[in-house]
Protein backbone atom coordinates (compact mmCIF):
# COMPACT_ATOMS: atom_id res chain seq x y z
CA UNK A 1 0.00 0.00 0.00
CA UNK A 2 1.08 3.71 -0.42
CA UNK A 3 2.03 5.77 2.26
CA UNK A 4 0.34 8.46 3.96
CA UNK A 5 2.07 12.15 4.53
CA UNK A 6 1.38 13.74 7.27
CA UNK A 7 0.25 17.96 6.93
CA UNK A 8 1.94 20.60 9.14
CA UNK A 9 5.11 19.24 9.55
CA UNK A 10 8.47 21.24 8.45
CA UNK A 11 9.75 18.45 6.11
CA UNK A 12 7.50 15.32 5.09
CA UNK A 13 6.75 12.54 7.35
CA UNK A 14 5.95 8.94 5.47
CA UNK A 15 3.63 7.16 7.12
CA UNK A 16 3.22 3.13 6.32
CA UNK A 17 1.42 2.95 9.45
CA UNK A 18 -2.04 3.84 10.16
CA UNK A 19 -1.86 7.36 11.99
CA UNK A 20 -5.29 6.36 13.13
CA UNK A 21 -3.45 3.21 15.22
CA UNK A 22 -0.43 4.90 16.52
CA UNK A 23 -0.37 6.05 20.00
CA UNK A 24 -0.71 9.58 20.88
CA UNK A 25 2.66 9.97 22.78
CA UNK A 26 4.39 8.71 19.59
CA UNK A 27 2.57 10.84 17.04
CA UNK A 28 4.00 13.57 19.14
CA UNK A 29 7.81 12.37 19.06
CA UNK A 30 7.88 12.31 15.01
CA UNK A 31 6.34 15.71 14.77
CA UNK A 32 8.62 16.52 17.00
CA UNK A 33 11.72 15.30 14.98
CA UNK A 34 10.87 17.57 12.22
CA UNK A 35 11.41 20.77 14.08
CA UNK A 36 15.07 19.81 13.96
CA UNK A 37 16.40 21.86 11.31
CA UNK A 38 18.82 19.44 10.19
CA UNK A 39 16.35 16.96 9.10
CA UNK A 40 15.39 16.11 5.68
CA UNK A 41 13.39 13.49 5.96
CA UNK A 42 11.26 11.49 8.39
CA UNK A 43 9.67 7.97 7.14
CA UNK A 44 7.44 5.82 9.52
CA UNK A 45 7.47 1.97 9.51
CA UNK A 46 3.94 -0.18 10.02
CA UNK A 47 5.78 -1.21 13.61
CA UNK A 48 5.56 2.25 15.17
CA UNK A 49 5.96 3.36 18.36
CA UNK A 50 7.10 4.97 21.36
CA UNK A 51 10.57 4.95 21.98
CA UNK A 52 13.32 7.14 24.19
CA UNK A 53 13.42 10.28 22.21
CA UNK A 54 12.78 9.16 18.64
CA UNK A 55 9.79 6.51 18.11
CA UNK A 56 10.88 2.93 17.41
CA UNK A 57 9.83 1.98 13.65
CA UNK A 58 11.32 5.56 12.54
CA UNK A 59 13.57 6.50 9.77
CA UNK A 60 14.99 10.04 10.09
CA UNK A 61 17.42 11.33 7.01
CA UNK A 62 19.80 14.41 8.47
CA UNK A 63 22.17 16.53 7.45
CA UNK A 64 25.33 17.66 8.77
CA UNK A 65 23.79 16.30 12.02
CA UNK A 66 23.07 12.46 14.37
CA UNK A 67 20.86 13.02 17.16
CA UNK A 68 22.02 9.39 19.14
CA UNK A 69 18.32 9.30 20.21
CA UNK A 70 17.37 8.39 16.91
CA UNK A 71 19.68 5.35 16.90
CA UNK A 72 18.41 3.53 19.90
CA UNK A 73 20.53 2.72 22.95
CA UNK A 74 21.46 -0.84 21.65
CA UNK A 75 23.44 0.29 18.80
CA UNK A 76 23.68 -1.96 15.98
CA UNK A 77 20.71 -4.51 17.03
CA UNK A 78 19.28 -6.80 14.26
CA UNK A 79 19.06 -10.06 13.43
CA UNK A 80 21.06 -13.20 11.51
CA UNK A 81 19.07 -15.99 9.77
CA UNK A 82 20.29 -18.85 7.89
CA UNK A 83 18.20 -21.59 5.91
CA UNK A 84 19.57 -24.91 6.86
CA UNK A 85 19.51 -28.52 4.90
CA UNK A 86 17.61 -29.82 7.28
CA UNK A 87 13.94 -30.67 6.98
CA UNK A 88 11.14 -31.13 9.74
CA UNK A 89 11.31 -35.20 9.09
CA UNK A 90 15.11 -34.59 10.79
CA UNK A 91 13.47 -32.91 13.78
CA UNK A 92 12.76 -35.31 16.84
CA UNK A 93 9.56 -34.66 18.36
CA UNK A 94 10.98 -33.46 21.84
CA UNK A 95 13.00 -30.82 20.88
CA UNK A 96 13.50 -29.71 25.06
CA UNK A 97 17.15 -31.20 24.52
CA UNK A 98 18.46 -29.28 21.45
CA UNK A 99 16.76 -26.18 23.44
CA UNK A 100 18.95 -26.92 26.49
CA UNK A 101 22.08 -27.58 24.17
CA UNK A 102 21.76 -24.40 22.43
CA UNK A 103 21.30 -22.23 26.13
CA UNK A 104 24.55 -24.38 27.39
CA UNK A 105 26.31 -23.02 24.24
CA UNK A 106 25.36 -19.16 24.34
CA UNK A 107 24.91 -17.08 27.41
CA UNK A 108 21.44 -15.63 27.83
CA UNK A 109 20.35 -12.75 29.94
CA UNK A 110 23.29 -11.30 32.20
CA UNK A 111 25.17 -14.10 31.64
CA UNK A 112 28.72 -14.23 29.45
CA UNK A 113 31.14 -16.48 27.84
CA UNK A 114 34.07 -17.31 30.90
CA UNK A 115 36.47 -16.28 28.42
CA UNK A 116 36.18 -14.43 25.28
CA UNK A 117 35.17 -16.62 22.38
CA UNK A 118 38.41 -17.06 19.99
CA UNK A 119 36.61 -17.17 16.14
CA UNK A 120 39.24 -18.65 14.37
CA UNK A 121 38.53 -21.87 16.14
CA UNK A 122 34.70 -21.97 15.47
CA UNK A 123 33.90 -23.87 11.95
CA UNK A 124 32.90 -20.86 9.72
CA UNK A 125 32.96 -17.54 11.42
CA UNK A 126 32.13 -15.06 9.13
CA UNK A 127 34.31 -12.30 10.33
CA UNK A 128 37.34 -12.91 8.79
CA UNK A 129 41.41 -13.51 9.31
CA UNK A 130 43.04 -13.12 12.58
CA UNK A 131 44.21 -9.54 11.34
CA UNK A 132 40.40 -8.22 11.04
CA UNK A 133 39.86 -9.51 14.67
CA UNK A 134 42.64 -7.88 15.82
CA UNK A 135 42.06 -4.87 14.07
CA UNK A 136 38.37 -4.68 15.28
CA UNK A 137 39.62 -4.89 18.88
CA UNK A 138 42.72 -2.26 18.94
CA UNK A 139 39.90 0.53 17.46
CA UNK A 140 38.68 -0.48 21.06
CA UNK A 141 41.45 2.13 22.80
CA UNK A 142 39.55 4.95 21.10
CA UNK A 143 36.30 4.78 22.37
CA UNK A 144 34.91 6.97 25.33
CA UNK A 145 37.18 7.17 28.50
CA UNK A 146 34.04 6.23 30.38
CA UNK A 147 33.79 2.79 29.28
CA UNK A 148 37.19 1.81 28.26
CA UNK A 149 37.53 -0.15 31.45
CA UNK A 150 35.05 -2.58 30.07
CA UNK A 151 37.54 -4.18 27.41
CA UNK A 152 37.32 -7.42 29.66
CA UNK A 153 33.51 -7.52 29.90
CA UNK A 154 32.85 -7.16 26.58
CA UNK A 155 35.37 -9.48 25.44
CA UNK A 156 33.29 -11.94 27.19
CA UNK A 157 29.86 -10.88 26.18
CA UNK A 158 30.57 -10.97 22.38
CA UNK A 159 28.63 -14.47 21.85
CA UNK A 160 25.87 -13.93 23.83
CA UNK A 161 22.44 -13.15 23.90
CA UNK A 162 20.90 -10.40 25.97
CA UNK A 163 17.43 -11.00 27.34
CA UNK A 164 14.76 -8.87 26.98
CA UNK A 165 13.11 -9.04 22.68
CA UNK A 166 16.37 -10.84 22.16
CA UNK A 167 15.97 -14.74 21.10
CA UNK A 168 17.61 -17.56 19.67
CA UNK A 169 15.66 -19.67 17.46
CA UNK A 170 14.96 -23.19 15.16
CA UNK A 171 12.09 -22.50 12.47
CA UNK A 172 10.56 -23.78 9.97
CA UNK A 173 9.22 -22.32 6.69
CA UNK A 174 6.70 -23.43 4.44
CA UNK A 175 8.20 -26.05 2.46
CA UNK A 176 9.39 -27.91 5.50
CA UNK A 177 13.15 -26.89 5.73
CA UNK A 178 14.67 -25.84 9.11
CA UNK A 179 16.11 -21.89 9.65
CA UNK A 180 18.16 -20.82 12.42
CA UNK A 181 17.56 -17.28 13.41
CA UNK A 182 18.75 -14.72 16.40
CA UNK A 183 18.13 -11.45 17.26
CA UNK A 184 20.46 -9.16 19.57
CA UNK A 185 22.79 -6.23 19.32
CA UNK A 186 25.71 -4.69 21.12
CA UNK A 187 24.95 -5.72 24.70
CA UNK A 188 25.96 -3.71 27.49
CA UNK A 189 28.64 -2.35 25.95
CA UNK A 190 26.57 -0.78 22.87
CA UNK A 191 23.97 0.36 25.69
CA UNK A 192 26.97 2.39 27.85
CA UNK A 193 28.52 4.08 24.88
CA UNK A 194 25.25 5.11 23.78
CA UNK A 195 24.14 6.41 27.44
CA UNK A 196 27.57 8.35 27.56
CA UNK A 197 27.13 10.02 24.07
CA UNK A 198 23.61 11.20 24.52
CA UNK A 199 24.62 12.97 27.99
CA UNK A 200 27.20 14.71 26.15
CA UNK A 201 24.49 15.87 23.36
CA UNK A 202 22.67 17.41 25.72
CA UNK A 203 25.55 19.58 27.48
CA UNK A 204 26.11 21.42 23.97
CA UNK A 205 25.09 24.59 24.20
CA UNK A 206 23.03 24.52 20.30
CA UNK A 207 21.35 22.04 21.96
CA UNK A 208 20.09 23.99 24.74
CA UNK A 209 15.85 24.52 24.33
CA UNK A 210 14.74 21.64 22.17
CA UNK A 211 11.46 20.73 22.42
CA UNK A 212 12.63 17.22 23.84
CA UNK A 213 16.46 17.01 25.39
CA UNK A 214 16.55 13.65 24.07
CA UNK A 215 16.83 14.78 20.41
CA UNK A 216 20.34 16.41 20.86
CA UNK A 217 22.62 16.31 18.17
CA UNK A 218 26.02 16.23 17.07
CA UNK A 219 26.81 18.24 14.52
CA UNK A 220 29.19 17.83 11.59
CA UNK A 221 33.18 19.35 11.87
CA UNK A 222 33.25 18.87 16.04
CA UNK A 223 35.09 17.09 18.11
CA UNK A 224 31.76 15.50 20.04
CA UNK A 225 30.82 14.17 16.57
CA UNK A 226 34.14 13.08 15.43
CA UNK A 227 34.37 10.90 19.04
CA UNK A 228 30.74 9.62 18.58
CA UNK A 229 30.93 8.31 14.82
CA UNK A 230 34.25 6.34 16.01
CA UNK A 231 31.99 4.69 19.15
CA UNK A 232 29.14 4.14 17.26
CA UNK A 233 30.60 2.62 14.23
CA UNK A 234 32.82 0.40 16.26
CA UNK A 235 29.72 -0.49 18.13
CA UNK A 236 27.50 -1.78 15.01
CA UNK A 237 30.34 -3.53 14.16
CA UNK A 238 30.64 -5.21 17.64
CA UNK A 239 26.71 -6.32 17.15
CA UNK A 240 27.88 -7.48 13.80
CA UNK A 241 30.76 -9.98 15.34
CA UNK A 242 28.18 -10.47 18.68
CA UNK A 243 26.01 -12.19 15.81
CA UNK A 244 28.09 -13.70 13.75
CA UNK A 245 29.41 -15.63 16.68
CA UNK A 246 26.32 -16.44 18.22
CA UNK A 247 25.66 -17.69 14.79
CA UNK A 248 28.70 -19.80 14.73
CA UNK A 249 27.99 -21.39 18.30
CA UNK A 250 24.74 -21.95 16.87
CA UNK A 251 25.65 -23.69 13.64
CA UNK A 252 27.85 -25.82 16.26
CA UNK A 253 25.02 -27.25 18.27
CA UNK A 254 23.04 -28.01 14.97
CA UNK A 255 25.70 -30.22 13.22
CA UNK A 256 27.08 -31.80 16.66
CA UNK A 257 22.77 -32.38 17.50
CA UNK A 258 22.57 -33.73 13.74
CA UNK A 259 25.57 -35.31 13.07
CA UNK A 260 23.67 -38.16 11.02
CA UNK A 261 22.23 -36.15 8.70
CA UNK A 262 25.02 -33.60 7.91
CA UNK A 263 23.48 -30.60 7.87
CA UNK A 264 24.66 -27.69 5.49
CA UNK A 265 23.64 -23.79 5.64
CA UNK A 266 23.15 -21.29 2.92
CA UNK A 267 24.54 -17.80 3.15
CA UNK A 268 23.57 -16.15 6.05
CA UNK A 269 21.25 -13.31 5.77
CA UNK A 270 22.40 -10.45 8.53
CA UNK A 271 21.16 -6.82 9.20
CA UNK A 272 20.87 -4.20 11.79
CA UNK A 273 17.84 -2.92 12.40
CA UNK A 274 19.43 0.38 14.91
CA UNK A 275 22.06 1.87 13.40
CA UNK A 276 23.65 5.03 11.38
CA UNK A 277 24.21 4.60 7.37
CA UNK A 278 26.03 7.38 5.36
CA UNK A 279 23.63 7.41 2.55
CA UNK A 280 22.44 9.67 -1.03
CA UNK A 281 19.39 10.78 -1.51
CA UNK A 282 18.32 14.09 -3.85
CA UNK A 283 21.67 14.74 -4.26
CA UNK A 284 22.30 15.19 -0.80
CA UNK A 285 24.75 13.77 1.83
CA UNK A 286 22.80 12.03 4.78
CA UNK A 287 22.85 10.42 7.32
CA UNK A 288 20.07 7.98 8.08
CA UNK A 289 19.43 6.63 11.36
CA UNK A 290 16.92 3.24 11.54
CA UNK A 291 15.84 2.89 15.00
CA UNK A 292 13.85 -0.37 14.72
CA UNK A 293 13.98 -0.42 10.74
CA UNK A 294 16.03 -2.67 8.24
CA UNK A 295 17.46 -1.05 5.39
CA UNK A 296 15.75 -2.81 2.22
CA UNK A 297 17.60 -1.75 -1.07
CA UNK A 298 16.28 -3.41 -3.95
CA UNK A 299 17.47 -6.61 -4.02
CA UNK A 300 18.87 -7.32 -0.34
CA UNK A 301 17.50 -9.30 2.05
CA UNK A 302 16.12 -8.38 5.06
CA UNK A 303 14.55 -9.99 8.32
CA UNK A 304 11.09 -9.24 10.15
CA UNK A 305 10.62 -11.29 12.90
CA UNK A 306 7.28 -11.97 14.68
CA UNK A 307 6.94 -12.73 18.49
CA UNK A 308 7.68 -15.74 20.04
CA UNK A 309 4.10 -17.18 19.21
CA UNK A 310 3.66 -16.06 15.86
CA UNK A 311 5.71 -16.04 12.07
CA UNK A 312 8.64 -14.09 11.26
CA UNK A 313 9.77 -13.31 7.53
CA UNK A 314 12.94 -13.59 5.26
CA UNK A 315 11.83 -10.29 2.94
CA UNK A 316 13.79 -8.78 0.27
CA UNK A 317 13.90 -5.21 -0.63
CA UNK A 318 12.22 -3.13 -3.52
CA UNK A 319 14.20 -0.26 -3.25
CA UNK A 320 11.90 2.12 -2.66
CA UNK A 321 13.17 5.64 -1.54
CA UNK A 322 10.47 7.71 -0.40
CA UNK A 323 11.26 5.15 2.93
CA UNK A 324 14.61 5.99 2.28
CA UNK A 325 14.80 2.59 0.68
CA UNK A 326 13.73 1.09 4.62
CA UNK A 327 11.60 -1.45 5.59
CA UNK A 328 9.69 -2.35 9.05
CA UNK A 329 12.49 -4.44 11.85
CA UNK A 330 9.33 -6.47 13.29
CA UNK A 331 5.42 -6.38 14.91
CA UNK A 332 6.14 -3.66 16.72
CA UNK A 333 4.79 -3.40 20.76
CA UNK A 334 1.20 -2.50 21.07
CA UNK A 335 1.43 -2.33 24.95
CA UNK A 336 4.45 -2.01 27.57
CA UNK A 337 6.43 -4.46 29.06
CA UNK A 338 4.17 -3.20 32.33
CA UNK A 339 1.73 -3.22 31.11
CA UNK A 340 1.90 -6.87 29.55
CA UNK A 341 2.71 -7.96 32.81
CA UNK A 342 -0.37 -6.77 34.26
CA UNK A 343 -2.84 -7.75 31.85
CA UNK A 344 -1.18 -11.54 31.53
CA UNK A 345 -0.39 -14.43 33.23
CA UNK A 346 2.21 -17.29 32.46
CA UNK A 347 -1.04 -19.78 31.82
CA UNK A 348 -1.79 -16.98 29.02
CA UNK A 349 1.84 -17.28 27.64
CA UNK A 350 1.55 -20.95 27.49
CA UNK A 351 -1.70 -21.22 25.78
CA UNK A 352 0.35 -18.38 23.36
CA UNK A 353 3.35 -19.79 22.52
CA UNK A 354 1.57 -23.96 21.89
CA UNK A 355 3.63 -25.86 20.04
CA UNK A 356 7.07 -24.04 20.40
CA UNK A 357 9.84 -25.39 22.89
CA UNK A 358 10.68 -22.27 24.85
CA UNK A 359 10.27 -20.66 28.31
CA UNK A 360 6.66 -20.57 29.61
CA UNK A 361 7.39 -18.66 32.87
CA UNK A 362 6.15 -15.31 34.22
CA UNK A 363 10.08 -13.72 33.58
CA UNK A 364 8.87 -13.94 30.14
CA UNK A 365 4.95 -12.99 30.22
CA UNK A 366 6.16 -9.31 28.86
CA UNK A 367 7.06 -11.14 25.92
CA UNK A 368 3.79 -12.77 25.34
CA UNK A 369 2.50 -12.47 21.77
CA UNK A 370 -0.66 -10.59 22.37
CA UNK A 371 1.73 -7.60 23.41
CA UNK A 372 2.69 -7.45 19.92
CA UNK A 373 1.13 -6.04 16.74
CA UNK A 374 -0.25 -8.70 14.28
CA UNK A 375 3.15 -9.12 12.35
CA UNK A 376 0.46 -10.50 9.28
CA UNK A 377 -1.21 -6.79 9.18
CA UNK A 378 3.07 -5.67 9.50
CA UNK A 379 3.84 -7.34 6.16
CA UNK A 380 0.87 -6.21 4.42
CA UNK A 381 1.25 -2.59 4.96
CA UNK A 382 4.60 -2.51 3.11
CA UNK A 383 4.27 -4.17 0.14
CA UNK A 384 5.82 -1.46 -1.90
CA UNK A 385 8.19 -1.61 0.62
CA UNK A 386 9.63 -5.41 0.59
CA UNK A 387 8.82 -8.51 -1.20
CA UNK A 388 8.35 -12.00 1.37
CA UNK A 389 10.63 -14.88 0.58
CA UNK A 390 10.24 -17.09 3.01
CA UNK A 391 7.73 -17.47 5.96
CA UNK A 392 8.57 -18.98 9.05
CA UNK A 393 7.43 -20.61 12.16
CA UNK A 394 9.36 -20.76 15.51
CA UNK A 395 9.63 -24.68 16.78
CA UNK A 396 12.15 -23.60 19.59
CA UNK A 397 13.04 -20.50 20.91
CA UNK A 398 15.39 -19.18 23.71
CA UNK A 399 15.24 -16.03 25.27
CA UNK A 400 17.40 -14.69 28.73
Amino acid sequence: MAYTELSGARVPIRMWADPAEVEDSAMRQLRNVTTLPWVRGLAVMPDVHYGKGATVGSVIAMEGAVCPAAVGVDIGCGMSAVRTSLTANDLPGDLSRLRSRIEQAIPVGRGMHDEPVDPTRLHDFGAGTRAAWDDFWSRFDGVADAVSFRRDRAGRQLGSLGSGNHFVEVCLDTEGAVWLMLHSGSRNIGKELADHHIGVAQSLPHNRGLIDRDLAVFVADTPQMAAYRHDLFWAQEYARHNRALMMALLKDVVRKEFRKAGPRFDEEISCHHNYVAEERYDGMDLLVTRKGAIRAGAGEYGIVPGSMGTRSYIVRGLGNADSFQSASHGAGRRMSRAAAKRRFTAEDLVEQTRGVECRKDSGVVDEIPAAYKPIEQVIERQGDLVEVVAQLRQVVCVKG
